[in-house]
């Protein structure tokens, strides 16, 4: 195949940017944390391609953060083929993914995840999203960080956000805990209609994802907090970790395409705790975050 083949060079202009994407926000975070700084680990994937993990941990702001850049080409195991409702083939796939996970309570565990998946019949589709998960609630950060999102879909189409923000509202929920992950964002996948159109919509959310985090985590990194606090910290990771391992499409596919398990696994917090029952007091912090995960609330 020449190397000017449109496909070709369509999937390398995705891939760049996710590169430079990875850059970018690396250095927003090691800006905001102002302590540690990103390691990195560049791996190869045993049929094609690889990627950069590069991670943050025991910084002022973050325990653990992680920005995860991949490329890869894999065939499809039949589980998954059957999932994507397609024969058994080879497929690329292309993405970032974002994990934070602050220090103090106060500061909320954020995500982001862009993809970008091609058959090799040639059918191709983006997906992904950003989502805020506090484990105390400030409206403000919520609306901001929803707001955020809303513009970089309202460049595009006003349709996106309410129909992806619904989605999002859907797919981030913990069936067998009746709540949902966090208090949303936007979610969204098998958007394949107009390939150009969608990665200049890509684009502008993951060139969002900083300004729509980091003003948050700078306003909250004062707030006092202590081991009532961290304790419900640990105990709302745990339902983070649930949904990751139980329900996750990112963390399924990479581990049905043999992808490298650490990468993959970078999601999952540095310390989680798990409690028998836990029933937050009524009317307490606690409570008021748990009534917002039980009913999605519209923040903007």
């Amino acid at each position: 195949m020449p190397p000017d083949n449109p496909n070709i060079l369509f999937k390398r202009r995705v891939e760049d940017y996710f590169k430079n994407l990875q850059n970018v926000i690396c250095t927003a975070l090691e800006t905001l944390d102002g302590k540690a700084k990103f390691s990195q680990d560049v791996w190869a994937h045993k049929e094609s391609g690889g990627g950069k993990t590069r991670i943050l941990q025991q910084g002022s702001i973050f325990e653990k953060a992680g920005v995860n850049f991949s490329a890869i080409t894999s065939n499809l195991s039949p589980t998954l083929a059957a999932r994507l409702g397609v024969d058994a083939q080879h497929i690329f796939a292309t993405g970032i993914s974002v994990i934070l996970h602050p220090v103090s309570p106060m500061i909320p565990i954020a995500h982001m995840n862009i993809r970008y998946l091609e058959l090799a019949n040639g059918d191709g589709w983006f997906g992904g999203g950003a989502d805020l998960t506090p484990c105390y609630l400030f409206d403000e950060d919520a609306k901001h960080f929803h707001q955020t999102l809303k513009y970089a879909c309202d460049k595009f189409d006003p349709t996106f956000y309410p129909v992806f923000k619904q989605w999002c509202d859907e797919y981030f929920f913990i069936k067998h805990r009746g709540e949902a992950r966090g208090i949303g964002g936007v979610f969204f996948d098998y958007l394949r209609e107009d390939k150009e159109k969608t990665l200049l919509f890509v684009q502008e959310l993951g060139n969002a994802f900083a300004h729509a985090y980091v003003p948050i985590a700078q306003q909250r990194k004062s707030e006092q907090w202590g081991q009532r606090e961290k304790q419900w910290q640990f105990l709302r990771r745990g339902r983070y970790v649930e949904f990751n391992l139980v329900y996750d499409r990112g963390t399924l596919f990479g581990l049905e395409t043999e992808g490298r398990a650490e990468s993959i696994l970078m999601s999952l917090p540095p310390e989680v705790h798990w409690r028998y029952n836990h029933q937050p007091e009524d009317g307490s912090r606690e409570a008021l975050l748990m009534k917002v995960l039980k009913q999605p609330r519209a923040w903007v």
